[in-house]
C-alpha cells in the first residue's frame, strides 16, 4: 500500500480533523472533576422507593461508586408509564437539568489511564460504486468471530451503507455489517451470516463523533451480539445456528472489502450501498470476545490470542479515491458516553461519562428506613474509637453524607490498619448496626483503590493482610445478629464476597515470573491468586487447599487436569486464578436463612421414611475464578468440603451441592442454586462435589427427621422384595400359560400378555436395583430400563382401560386399528417420555444415593405426571363399567326373578359393583392411589408394599387360575391327551366332536339328548344351553358376564374382558 500526504480540500476529511482535535481538547478539560461543594441531599418518596438527589457534580463513575457506598443504586431508567410523574416530582423539588442514569447491561468500567492513539485513518468520501479497501490476509474457516473498528458515520445520508462485506466462491454474502441512519437519528446496524439477517436495531446516535463498535457471532446457536462504545446494544440467538441447511462455520480462504457490498466475489459493487464515512483500527478475532476483553480493545489495547487480521497499513489494498490519513486518537475512544435523565422533557439523552452532573440514589423504601433507624440509634462507639486513633475522620459518622474517597494505597493502608487495631481490642462484644455498615463503607472504598505507577507494591500485600483480617472479624460468630439485622440494606450476607473478590483482584499486580502464586489467610478467611503458565507439555491439576483453623481437615477446590489440557488445546498460553475461602461462621448463618430454605424446601421430596425440616448451609464457603485478559473462564471444578454442623440425633442429612447466583432475587443479592452441580461422594464428615462452572461454592445440609425406624425400613424391605419375588414368579407362570396352553387369540389376551411382559421386567429390575448402585454407568442403564417399564406397565394399565371403554361405548375403529393404536401407547409413549427426559436433563437424571429418579429435580414428573394422567383416566373408565355392571344386573335380576325380596336385589347390585372392582384394580393400576397415602402413616406404607408388590400374584389367580378361557384350554388340553390315548384301544368311539357338550352343566353327566347327539350325528348342530339362572350361591342367581340389554334394534354387546370363573 502506497501513502499520500492530500490537502484537506473535501468537507468530510475538514469534519473528520476538527472533530479529533476538538474531542482531544474537551476530554483534556474534563478529566479533572469539577466539584460543587455544600449541597445538602434532597429526598423524594415514592409508593416503593425512596430518591436522593445529590447536587454535587461527579463523573458517571464517581456517582455510581457514592450510591454504591451509601448501600443504594443509581437512578435506573423509569418506566414509560412512570417518566412524566417522575420528572413531575423531580421538578416539584426545583430539580432541573441533567442527571445520569444507571446502565442496566452491566457496570462501566472506568479506564485507569487515556493514552494517544496514531492510526491510519481510511476516508470515504461519498458514496460511490469504485471506493474500496481489501484486506490482504488469509482467512482461516471460523467457528466464532469478533470484528472491532472505530467508525465515524456521515451524517449526511440516509440510505443503508455497508461498512465490510466478506464474500466466499460458495456464499457471496458469507459475513457482512451493514448500517443506516433512521428518523429518530440512530445508527442501526444489520449483521449478515450465511445470507442469514439480523434485523436492523439503533447502536449509536448519528452525530458525527467516533464510535467504536464490535460484533460477534458464533456458530453454536447462532449467538451474535453487536456492542458500541463499549456497552452492549443487541443480541440473540438463532442467526443461521447449526441445522442441515447451515454449514459449520464461516468458510475460510474469502475476500473481505471494506466499504462495498460484493455481489460478486471481490467486486460488483453498487454506489447505493457503499459506506461513507471514516473508519480505523479494524481487527478479527476468530473467536468471541468478552465484555472485559471489548473494553480493553476499546482502549486501543490489542488483544493477541485468535487474533485473525490486526490493522496495518501494510496488511490493505486501497483503489486510489479513497483517501488514507494519519490521525491521533485519545483512547478509549474520543468518545464515552452514558445515559442521561432529562428532568424537564423527562426524556434522554446522552454524554461523557467524565463529565460532572449531579445524580440520584435510589434506595428501597425498606432498606431507607433501616438504615435511619440504625443511624439514629447508633452510639458511634466503634466509629468514634478508630477516627480518634487516627486523629482524622477515617469512618463518616453519618452514613448518608459519606462522599467518595478517592484513596491511595497510603491512605488506605492507614485506614484499615486504625479498625484492625480498634476490632483487636475486642472490648464491644459485638458490633452495632450502624458499626458494621460504616465498616463495609470503607470497606468498599477500600476495594475500589487506584493503583498508580510508581507506588510501592510492599503496600498493596500488606493491605490485603490488614483487608482479610477486618474481614474475618466481623464475620466472627458474635455478629450474627448484627448481620442478619442488615442483610437487606447490604443485599445479602454474600456482599462481602463481592468485596473480597474486588480485593484479590488488586493482588494480581504483585505475580511476577518469580512470584506466581500469593495466598493470604487469617482466621476463616483467605484468598489466593496464581499464575500459571499453559505452556508445559504434562499440565496437572491446579487445587487452593485450606486448613481450617483449630479443626486439623482440609477444604479443597481444583481445576482439574484434563481442563487444563482443555484450556490449552484453546490457545491460552497464561491464565490467572482467584479463589477465596469462607469458613463456618456468621456468613453460613446468614445464608442458611437467605435464599436455601426458600428455594429447596419444594425440592425437598419424601417417600414418607423422612419428613423435611430445613435446609442449612453445612460447610465453608469456597470460589475459584480462571481469568484470561481479564475475561472469566468457562470451566468446570471439583471441590470437597468438611461439614460443619453438630451431630444431630435422629435426624438425616442429605447433601446437596449448590452454588450462589447473583443474578437469581437480585434485589435480595442472589440465591442458592444447582445448576450444573452434583455430588461425587458424600461422608458423614464431608462431601465431594464437581460443577461445570466456576463461582461461589457450599454443600447445603437438608435436615430430615426419620419418620421410620431402622426396623421398619428393614421391614418395608423384606416385604418388597419377597413381594416382588412372588409377583415375579406368578407373573411369568401367567405369560406362559397364555402363550402355551392355547388360550384364543383375542384383543384382551393380547393386551394382557404385554402388560404381564412389562410388569415382570420393571419389578424384576427393581429386586436388583440395589446392587448396581456402585457402578455410576450400570446404575444409570438400571434406572433408564426401571422408568421404561415401568412406564410400559402403566401405559398397558391405561390401554385396558381403553379396551373395557371399546366395550362399553361403541368405538367405530376396526379391531386392527384399534391394535396398533394400542401397541403405540403401549410402547411408544414411554419410549418417547424416558427418551425425552434423557435428552433434557441427563445430568440430572438418577437419584445419589438409589438407582432411580431424582426426586430433587423435575426428572421424577416424567414418571409420576404421566402416572397421575393414566390413573385419572382408568378410574373414570372403572366408575363407567361399574355403573353400567350395576344397571344391567338390576334389569337382568328384574327379568330373571321378578317376585326377588329386597334384600336378594341389594345383594345382586352389591355383588355387581364388588366384581368388576375386584377384578379390574390389578390391571388398571388403581392400587398405586395409595402411594399418595404412604406419607401419613406406617401402616400405608405397607398397604402399599403389600397391595403393589402383590399385583402380579393378584393377576394370576384373577386371570389364570379362576380364568374361565384359561381353565377352558387347559380342559382341552387334557381331553386331547386323552383322546390320543384312546386312538390306541380297539373300539374308539367319536369323542372329539364334542367334549365340551356331552356333559350336563349340574351333574357332570352324559345327558340323553347330548348322548343321542354325540354317537348319532356327526355334526352337532346347537350348542346346549347352560341353567345360569340355577347356578351360583349368593342370592340371587348371578349372571356369568356382564352384559347391557339393549333394544330389539341394538343386540346385546357382552362386556368379556373380565370374563371368569371363579366369582
Amino acid at each position: 500500500m502506497f501513502r499520500r500526504d492530500l490537502r484537506p480540500d473535501s468537507w468530510f476529511f475538514s469534519f473528520l480533523v476538527g472533530s479529533l482535535s476538538r474531542s482531544l481538547f474537551a476530554f483534556a478539560a474534563l478529566a479533572k472533576n469539577q466539584t460543587s461543594k455544600g449541597f445538602a441531599p434532597v429526598t423524594m418518596e415514592t409508593s416503593r422507593h425512596m430518591y436522593e438527589y445529590v447536587a454535587t457534580a461527579l463523573d458517571w463513575w464517581h456517582a455510581d461508586r457514592s450510591c454504591e457506598q451509601r448501600f443504594a443504586q443509581l437512578l435506573f431508567e423509569p418506566q414509560d408509564s412512570e417518566r412524566g410523574s417522575f420528572g413531575k416530582l423531580l421538578q416539584s423539588h426545583h430539580i432541573r437539568g441533567s442527571v445520569w442514569l444507571n446502565e442496566r447491561d452491566g457496570v462501566l468500567h472506568k479506564p485507569k489511564w487515556r493514552r494517544d492513539h496514531i492510526v491510519p485513518v481510511l476516508v470515504f468520501g461519498d458514496k460511490t460504486d469504485t471506493k474500496y479497501v481489501k484486506v490482504l490476509s488469509d482467512f482461516p474457516a471460523l467457528p466464532a468471530v469478533t470484528a472491532c473498528a472505530h467508525l465515524q458515520w456521515d451524517t449526511r445520508t440516509q440510505e443503508i451503507a455497508t461498512i465490510f462485506s466478506y464474500a466466499v466462491p460458495a456464499f457471496i454474502n458469507e459475513f457482512q455489517l451493514r448500517g443506516f441512519v433512521d428518523e429518530e437519528g440512530f445508527v442501526r446496524f444489520a449483521l449478515i451470516v450465511h445470507g442469514h439477517h439480523s434485523p436492523y436495531l439503533p447502536v449509536f446516535r448519528a452525530d458525527g463523533q467516533w464510535h467504536h463498535f464490535c460484533v460477534t457471532w458464533q456458530q453454536e446457536n447462532g449467538t451474535w451480539a453487536i456492542y458500541a462504545d463499549g456497552k452492549r446494544r443487541a443480541s440473540a440467538s438463532g442467526l443461521c445456528a447449526v441445522g442441515p441447511s447451515a454449514p459449520q462455520a464461516i468458510y475460510g480462504q474469502g475476500t473481505f472489502i471494506i466499504g462495498q457490498d460484493q455481489d460478486s466475489l471481490g467486486g460488483t459493487f453498487a454506489e447505493k450501498e457503499s459506506f461513507s464515512g471514516n473508519i480505523t483500527d479494524l481487527h478479527i478475532w476468530q473467536k468471541v470476545l468478552g465484555a472485559e476483553q471489548i473494553e480493553k480493545v476499546r482502549s486501543c489495547w490489542v488483544v493477541e490470542q485468535d487474533l485473525v487480521f490486526g490493522w496495518s497499513s501494510n496488511a490493505l489494498e486501497v483503489e486510489s479515491t479513497v483517501q488514507e490519513v494519519t490521525a491521533r486518537i485519545l483512547c478509549p475512544g474520543p468518545v464515552e458516553e452514558c445515559r442521561v435523565f432529562e428532568v424537564g422533557s423527562s426524556g434522554f439523552s446522552y454524554a461523557s461519562c467524565l463529565q460532572s452532573l449531579p445524580f440520584i440514589c435510589r434506595y428501597r423504601k425498606d432498606v431507607y428506613w433501616q438504615l435511619k433507624k440504625a443511624q439514629l440509634e447508633a452510639s458511634h462507639s466503634l466509629v468514634g474509637r478508630v477516627n480518634t486513633l487516627a486523629e482524622r475522620t477515617v469512618i463518616p459518622e453519618n452514613l448518608f453524607t459519606s462522599g467518595v474517597q478517592d484513596m491511595n494505597l497510603s491512605v488506605a493502608l492507614g485506614a484499615l490498619d486504625v479498625l484492625t487495631t480498634v476490632l483487636r481490642e475486642a472490648e464491644t462484644p459485638m458490633l452495632e448496626s450502624s458499626d458494621l455498615l460504616a465498616v463495609l463503607q470503607l470497606l468498599k472504598q477500600v476495594s475500589d483503590v487506584e493503583v498508580q505507577e510508581g507506588e510501592d507494591l510492599e503496600m498493596l500485600e500488606q493491605l490485603g493482610q490488614y483487608y482479610v483480617e477486618v474481614m474475618e472479624l466481623i464475620l466472627e460468630e458474635q455478629n450474627i445478629e448484627t448481620w442478619s439485622s442488615v442483610s437487606q440494606v447490604i443485599r445479602g450476607p454474600m456482599a462481602v464476597v463481592e468485596l473480597c473478590d474486588r480485593m484479590v483482584s488488586h493482588l494480581a499486580l504483585l505475580l511476577t515470573a518469580g512470584r506466581t502464586k500469593i495466598t493470604i489467610q487469617h482466621g476463616n478467611v483467605g484468598m489466593e491468586v496464581r499464575k500459571l503458565d499453559m505452556s508445559g507439555q504434562e499440565l496437572s491439576s491446579e487445587a487452593y487447599l485450606v486448613q481450617s483453623p483449630g479443626k486439623g481437615r482440609h477444604d479443597l477446590i481444583e481445576v482439574p487436569a484434563e481442563e487444563m489440557q482443555r484450556l490449552k488445546a484453546r490457545g491460552l498460553h497464561r491464565v490467572m486464578v482467584k479463589n477465596m475461602w469462607f469458613g463456618y461462621g456468621s456468613l453460613q448463618r446468614c445464608l442458611s436463612g437467605a435464599g436455601s430454605s426458600a428455594v429447596f424446601q419444594d425440592v425437598a421430596a419424601s417417600d414418607g421414611g423422612q419428613k423435611y425440616l430445613s435446609t442449612t448451609v453445612g460447610t465453608a464457603v469456597i470460589s475459584s475464578t480462571l481469568l484470561s485478559d481479564y475475561q472469566e473462564i468457562s470451566t468446570s471444578v471439583h471441590y470437597h468440603l468438611q461439614h460443619r454442623v453438630q451431630e444431630l440425633p435422629d435426624k438425616l442429612l442429605g447433601p446437596i451441592c449448590a452454588f450462589w447466583n447473583f443474578s437469581l432475587s437480585p434485589d435480595a443479592g442472589g440465591m442458592w442454586s444447582t445448576a450444573g452441580c452434583s455430588v461425587v461422594t458424600s461422608f458423614l464428615d464431608s462431601t465431594a462435589c464437581v460443577c461445570n462452572h466456576t463461582t461461589n461454592f457450599a454443600v447445603l445440609l437438608q435436615v430430615y427427621e426419620m419418620q421410620r425406624t431402622t426396623k421398619e425400613e428393614l421391614t418395608l424391605q423384606i416385604l418388597t422384595f419377597i413381594g416382588c419375588g412372588v409377583s415375579f414368579c406368578a407373573l411369568i407362570v401367567t405369560f406362559i400359560l397364555f402363550v402355551v396352553v392355547g388360550v384364543p387369540k383375542s384383543e384382551r389376551t393380547t393386551v394382557h400378555k404385554n402388560l404381564i411382559f412389562a410388569l415382570a421386567a420393571a419389578e424384576a429390575l427393581l429386586m436388583f436395583s440395589e446392587l448396581a448402585k456402585a457402578n455410576r454407568v450400570l446404575c444409570f442403564t438400571v434406572t433408564a430400563c426401571l422408568h421404561l417399564f415401568f412406564m410400559a406397565a402403566f401405559s398397558w394399565m391405561l390401554v385396558e382401560g381403553l379396551l373395557l371403554w371399546s366395550k362399553v361405548v361403541a368405538v367405530n375403529m376396526s379391531e386392527d386399528r384399534r391394535m396398533k393404536f394400542y401397541y403405540v401407547t403401549g410402547w411408544g409413549l414411554p419410549v418417547v417420555i424416558v427418551g425425552v427426559t434423557l435428552a433434557t436433563s441427563f445430568n440430572k437424571y438418577v437419584a445419589d444415593n438409589h438407582c432411580w429418579l431424582n426426586i430433587q429435580t423435575n426428572v421424577i414428573w416424567a414418571f409420576v405426571g404421566p402416572v397421575l394422567f393414566i390413573l385419572a383416566v382408568n378410574t373414570f373408565v372403572l366408575f363407567r363399567v361399574v355403573t353400567v355392571t350395576v344397571s344391567s344386573a338390576r334389569r337382568r335380576s328384574k327379568m330373571l326373578t321378578p317376585n326377588s325380596s329386597l334384600e336378594n336385589q341389594i345383594g345382586v347390585q352389591i355383588w355387581a359393583t364388588a366384581k368388576p372392582v375386584l377384578v379390574l384394580l390389578p390391571v388398571l393400576g388403581l392400587t398405586w392411589v395409595c402411594g399418595v397415602l404412604v406419607h401419613l402413616s406406617i401402616i400405608w406404607a405397607y398397604v402399599f408394599i403389600v397391595l403393589n408388590s402383590l399385583q402380579g400374584l393378584y393377576i394370576f389367580l384373577v386371570y389364570a387360575i379362576y380364568n374361565s378361557e384359561v381353565r377352558n384350554a387347559i380342559q382341552r388340553m387334557k381331553d386331547k391327551k386323552k383322546a390320543l390315548s384312546f386312538t390306541n384301544c380297539s373300539h374308539p368311539i367319536n369323542y372329539l366332536s364334542s367334549p365340551r357338550n356331552t356333559t350336563s352343566w349340574e351333574t357332570g353327566k352324559l345327558s340323553p339328548s347330548a348322548a343321542e347327539s354325540a354317537f348319532s350325528s356327526p355334526v352337532q348342530k346347537d350348542p346346549p344351553v347352560k341353567n345360569i339362572a340355577n347356578r351360583g350361591n349368593f342370592g340371587a342367581k348371578i349372571p356369568m358376564g356382564i352384559s347391557s340389554i339393549m333394544s330389539p334394534e341394538r343386540p346385546a354387546v357382552e362386556l368379556t374382558a373380565f370374563k371368569s370363573s371363579g366369582f
